[in-house]
């Protein structure tokens, strides 16, 4: 048995945070019915045709599910949401502002008729506030959260690779949502979700706030270094490669200079010898660690530094990720279905003992709209007659 078996979640989702979410629910066992538009349904569906056709974006958030084509605004439609959320545990939305309120789903309404439903809504900026309005996108909260002031290199601020705002609220209404079914297990009510893109974001920003606020200026932007540590990041190597290290306390930076850079005075050089004098002194350091790797290859200098026990790695290219070892002897990728067949996926990053995590298809627009209106009780010329009127 899988540990959301039985629970069944109603996501009126597009995008990447809301789907993120629900396809862990998925991962885990909970039958996600995803609605969409009539036609071309959620967005995402056309960011990129990458996968044989299919959006990579898509493939990687919606695996699992069943696609349910609904025009939410048209008048069948309350009917139609009304079963299913009496059936349902959990309603996931993150439309525009406002837009769920505009179509009777607002949270007020639904947790009234349904006092059992989780409701969890995604959005930009909050239910309130002078930001509630406001579109969001991925790099619009990088950079209201100011995470670009803080990435990229000293002349030129940068975007993370990644949608991390969208990430980080779709990773906490998924965890929020696991913690309203256990509260329901305890109360037997169900409860509402609020969680923000920016406010999420904003908690993986703790560490530049602090740093900001107590110590009177921001953390510089120093590409793929680090702010407040030394020596930390891509160093050159004599055969032209970069070697990523990481030194974080002064036990491994004796051993860095002892074995690493075979030159043990360092350890204790005063420009050196704590670690806010080595991020004081950068330049100088790197110009030290530089002297001393342009004579070595970074197959040599990564010896070095496992032998002495310090962080290291190589700046893989995505392809190199897929090819990875650790994740080839792992076995963490799977073949999953889809509408242009066999695909692979990676399995969900927590391994629980005893589950294995459901790896099913990636589903195709409106593929379950017959199957799940029968099921609710529509009948079948009931459901001719709104495909053929564009209600699904």
């Amino acid at each position: 048995m899988q540990p959301l078996e039985g629970i069944t979640v109603v996501a009126l989702e597009q995008a990447v945070a809301a789907p993120l979410a629900t396809r862990h629910l998925a991962d885990l066992g909970a039958r996600v019915i995803k609605i969409e538009r009539p036609g071309v349904g959620d967005f995402a569906r056309a960011y990129d045709t990458t996968v044989g056709g299919l959006s990579s974006h898509f493939v990687w958030l919606n695996r699992s599910k069943q696609s349910l084509t609904l025009d939410v605004k048209a008048a069948e439609a309350r009917a139609v949401l009304g079963r299913l959320l009496t059936r349902a545990d959990v309603f996931v939305q993150n439309l525009a502002p406002s837009a769920a309120e505009r179509v009777s789903l607002g949270t007020g309404e639904l947790r009234q008729k349904y006092p059992r439903l989780i409701v969890c809504n995604l959005s930009g900026y909050g239910a309130s506030g002078p930001y509630r309005d406001k579109k969001a996108y991925d790099l619009l909260i990088q950079s209201e959260a100011g995470l670009l002031s803080i990435t990229g290199t000293e002349e030129e601020p940068s975007k993370a690779g990644i949608s991390v705002a969208d990430i980080a609220g779709g990773m906490y209404a998924y965890s929020a949502i696991l913690t309203a079914l256990f509260m329901r297990q305890l109360t037997g009510q169900g409860t509402t979700i609020e969680v923000s893109l920016f406010e999420a974001l904003g908690e993986w920003m703790g560490y530049p706030a602090y740093y900001t606020k107590y110590g009177g200026k921001a953390p510089a932007r120093t590409g793929a270094a680090h702010a407040a540590i030394a020596p930390y990041g891509p160093f050159e190597s004599g055969d032209q490669k970069r070697v990523f290290l990481g030194v974080q306390n002064e036990r491994e930076w004796e051993r860095f200079c002892r074995v690493v850079l075979q030159r043990r005075e360092l350890a204790t050089d005063p420009r050196f010898d704590s670690g806010s004098r080595r991020v004081a002194n950068r330049r100088d350091l790197h110009v030290t660690i530089e002297e001393v790797f342009s004579r070595l290859t970074a197959s040599e200098i990564i010896a070095r530094l496992e032998e002495a026990q310090i962080a290291n790695a190589r700046m893989n290219s995505v392809q190199e990720f897929i090819e990875h070892p650790q994740l080839a002897s792992r076995k963490r990728w799977r073949e999953i279905d889809s509408p242009v067949g066999k695909l692979s996926a990676l399995i969900p990053p927590v391994d629980v003992a005893g589950v294995e995590p459901v790896m099913g298809p990636i589903p195709s627009l409106g593929q379950h709209s017959d199957l799940i209106l029968t099921e609710i009780g529509f009948d079948a010329p009931t459901v001719q007659s709104w495909r053929e009127r564009g209600v699904i």
